[in-house]
C-alpha cells in the first residue's frame, strides 16, 4: 500500500514535463495556493469532466489565489491534444513512471469495477503557500468534485 500524504506533510516537491515539453517545478508556485490533481488518462470521460469543471472553475480559484496543476501518466503530446480539445488553459504534466503519483500516494491498489488493480488513484490536494498540504483527498469522484474542493476551501 502506497503511503498517503496528509495535512500538515511537506508536499513531495516535482518537476515535470508539461504539454509543451517545457518543466514545470511544484516548489516554483512557494507564495500561493496550488491546487494539485492527479488523473488517470486524458481524454477519458470522467478525467474529461474532472478537468472541463476545473476549467470552467479557474477564475474563481485563480481569482482566490489558487494555481492548479494537472497530472496524469500521459505524454506530453497527448496532454497537448487534450488541452486543445477541451480549451484547458492550467498546466497540464506529464508522470509516465508513475514516480510522482507514488510519492503522493496517488498511485497504487485501487478498485475497479470489483478487481483490485494498480494505477492511478484520482486524488486531489491543496498546497499552501508554505508547500505544505493543506488538504489531501484520495479516491475523489470526477463528477462534483470540483464543486466539493471549492466549497471547502471556500472558493
Amino acid at each position: 500500500m502506497t503511503e498517503q500524504l496528509s495535512p500538515g506533510d511537506v508536499a513531495p516537491d516535482f518537476t515535470l514535463s508539461d504539454a509543451d515539453g517545457g518543466s514545470v517545478t511544484l516548489s516554483g508556485y512557494r507564495g500561493s495556493p496550488v491546487v494539485v490533481y492527479f488523473y488517470p488518462a486524458a481524454g477519458t470521460p470522467g478525467c474529461t469532466k474532472e478537468a472541463c469543471d476545473f476549467r470552467d472553475s479557474l477564475a474563481d480559484l485563480e481569482g482566490a489565489g489558487f494555481a492548479v496543476l494537472g497530472i496524469s501518466p500521459d505524454k506530453p503530446g497527448k496532454l497537448a491534444e487534450f488541452r486543445e480539445s477541451e480549451g484547458l488553459t492550467f498546466p497540464l504534466l506529464s508522470d509516465p513512471d508513475h514516480a510522482v503519483m507514488s510519492e503522493w500516494g496517488a498511485y497504487g491498489e485501487k478498485n475497479n469495477y470489483g478487481k483490485i488493480v494498480q494505477g492511478v488513484i484520482r486524488s486531489t490536494f491543496v498546497v499552501d503557500a508554505d508547500g505544505k498540504i493543506q488538504q489531501a483527498m484520495y479516491n475523489v469522484k470526477a463528477t462534483g468534485h470540483v464543486d466539493r474542493l471549492r466549497r471547502e476551501i471556500g472558493v
